[in-house]
């Protein structure tokens, strides 16, 4: 997957998850970022897949954010493949 390509679908699911009362804490906890965080570093990369690692940690966040927005939840490991860090090899 082209890195253009797949930090438009990650953006995709970032605004997502910024509406997600239940689950947006838990990013901002587990990533130490903030409400202004959020906003500034959308467009980055590496941000990007911070968002898709942690999207990716629990099934349930993957359907649901597959079914809000309409990306195949089958695509969210190969757009967390597409982002910075994603074509290191997974050891577990």
């Amino acid at each position: 997957m082209q890195q253009d390509f797949a930090e438009t679908q990650a953006l995709a699911l970032l605004a997502w998850l910024a509406g997600e009362e239940d689950i947006l804490p838990l990013f901002m906890s587990a990533t130490g970022v903030g409400e202004d965080d959020l906003r500034a570093r959308a467009g980055e990369p590496e941000f990007l897949a911070s968002v898709m690692d942690f999207l990716l940690m629990d099934d349930a966040w993957v359907l649901r954010g597959a079914e809000a927005t309409g990306i195949g939840a089958q695509e969210f490991a190969m757009i967390r493949a597409g982002l910075p860090g994603g074509d290191l090899p997974n050891w577990t």
